[in-house]
C-alpha cells in the first residue's frame, strides 16, 4: 500500500490543498487504485516553501493544484 500524505496546515490550505485532495481522490477512484493507495491528511509537514507540501513515504513533494496529474502520473501512477 503507497501511503500519500498530503499537508491541511494553514499555509497549505491557502495553496490549494483541498483541490489538490479533491483531485488526487478523484483520480485515484478512476484509475481503480484505492486498494492500493492510501490518501491521508497532516497538519503542517514544515515544508511550506513552493506548493502544497506531499509525501510518499520519506520522499516530499512540493505540488500545486495545476501540477496535480502531472505529479499523479509520475509518482502514483507509473509506481502504484
Amino acid at each position: 500500500m503507497m501511503k500519500v500524505t498530503i499537508c491541511i496546515g494553514s499555509s497549505c490550505h491557502l495553496k490549494g490543498s483541498k483541490q489538490i485532495i479533491e483531485k488526487l481522490q478523484a483520480l485515484v477512484a478512476e484509475n481503480n487504485l484505492k486498494d492500493k493507495v492510501d490518501l491521508a491528511g497532516k497538519f503542517c509537514m514544515g515544508n511550506c516553501a513552493e506548493g502544497v507540501c506531499v509525501s510518499i513515504g520519506e520522499q516530499v513533494f512540493s505540488v500545486q493544484p495545476d501540477t496535480v496529474q502531472t505529479f499523479f502520473n509520475d509518482e502514483i501512477l507509473a509506481k502504484a
